[in-house]
């Protein structure tokens, strides 16, 4: 799956002097479109694909997710002709395993201020106060309750309808300053888009209590708070920092600055791994378009807990008709309580798949193991519960559908 460099045409609030000085990742049609349906994994996952009728139903839903609010074509990007130095397709060399470098903004960083001073960012790309580094104040599940307006009825709505949803499907750590040993790493990655404009954090560790990973090592996510719409331009920022000594002036900086996707059309694409190198170290994050999506907000309730709970978490979602991961939460749970609130893009109709691998663990050793999977079908409103009872835990998980945007909301960003 490769990336091609793609310069942003004037899309919404986006300028013309935004056209010479951004550098923009997305896609190829081929990694969007043509990637082979991976039944294998469908077959462990012990997946049912969905029916003709369910393909009926989500082709008829189709034409409400292509609805063209922020721009007058479903193809919000002409880039046929452009090609300008910054953007140039050689500037992105594939590595090994179908890793692909993505260019930083010029003028991005946010250590030396660099960022907070890009007049094109601040007042052409978004119109927000960029040193706002405050949580986006849209909370998830806005539209999970049916309402009078969703005619003809709740699962055939066409006041709320699923929509293009940006989804992180993971964050690694892909070189380190110390190749064999652990770091302290810390600081944020987090995505704005043209919803209210605001930090929707994915990552997020304080220096008081950064997070401990090797090399190779998968960065879990504690966000997004909400899901990450889509329907022009996102915004990806990342400031993270190695803690070494006492003193945070003595830590070295990791990645710093930011990137950005657009909008060039609204189809869905597979996930792709993109490098962001630093000064002293790279990230891997995965990413991906999720096409005619609904939100689905996620909570797990651990009760019961016996010596000690080893639990790794999951949900696999259809992306292209192949299911992907998301990793959710790997860890030791000592008592009962709530893990943290999770939020991914499902598409509507579709089956969302939620994965468990637990063991107890007894006197340093794992025991019972047991892996449990449940199943949810992605709805526009609603919720679902089920529960998994094993002898030493009971878990519980809610399900709450919603869409991210309903028409009233859709038309006044126009």
């Amino acid at each position: 799956m490769q990336i091609v460099p793609r310069s942003i045409l004037g899309v919404g609030r986006v300028g013309s002097d935004l056209l010479r000085l951004c550098r923009c990742w997305c896609p190829p049609g081929f990694a969007r479109r043509d990637a082979p349906v991976m039944a294998s994994v469908s077959a462990h996952l012990n997946l049912d694909r969905p029916s003709h009728m369910d393909r009926l139903s989500r082709s008829i839903y189709k034409p409400w997710s292509l609805i063209p609010f922020a721009c007058n074509t479903t193809k919000c990007m002409d880039t046929d002709n452009l090609r300008t130095k910054v953007t140039d397709e050689s500037e992105y060399h594939p590595t090994v395993d179908g890793i692909y470098f993505t260019s930083v903004l010029t003028n991005s960083s946010h250590r030396d201020g660099a960022i907070y001073n890009n007049k094109l960012i601040q007042k052409e790309f978004l119109e927000v106060d960029i040193a706002d580094c405050a949580e986006t104040r849209l909370e998830p599940m806005m539209f999970s309750k049916p309402t009078e307006r969703c005619l003809p009825d709740a699962e055939n709505c066409m006041y709320h309808f699923p929509q293009q949803i940006f989804q992180f499907f993971s964050v690694r750590l892909s070189k380190s300053p110390i190749s064999n040993g652990p770091i302290q790493l810390y600081g944020y990655i987090a995505a704005r888009d043209e919803r209210d404009g605001m930090l929707n954090y994915v990552v997020s560790y304080s220096r008081d209590d950064p997070i401990v990973v090797h090399q190779g090592d998968l960065i879990e996510m504690t966000g997004p708070k909400r899901c990450i719409s889509m329907d022009s331009i996102v915004l990806i920022e990342f400031d993270m920092r190695i803690k070494n000594e006492a003193l945070e002036d003595d830590d070295q900086q990791l990645i710093d600055g930011a990137i950005s996707c657009s909008c060039y059309n609204y189809i869905a694409w597979k996930p792709v791994v993109n490098r962001i190198t630093g000064s002293s170290g790279a990230v891997d994050v995965s990413l991906a378009v999720v096409e005619h999506a609904v939100e689905a907000t996620i909570e797990v309730v651990i009760s019961q807990v016996l010596s000690g709970l080893n639990l790794s978490l999951s949900s696999f979602v259809d992306v292209m008709d192949v299911y992907e991961e998301i990793k959710l939460f790997n860890g030791k749970i000592g008592q009962s309580g709530s893990l943290r609130r999770f939020v991914v893009s499902v598409s509507h109709g579709t089956t969302m798949l939620l994965m468990f691998k637990l063991g107890n663990n007894v006197q340093g050793s794992l025991h019972g193991c047991a892996n449990r999977q449940m199943k949810f079908q992605a709805k526009l409103h609603g919720h679902a519960s089920q529960q998994i009872k094993l002898k030493f835990a009971t878990i519980s998980v809610k399900v709450t559908w919603s869409t991210i945007v309903d028409y009233v909301s859709s038309i006044s960003i126009v």
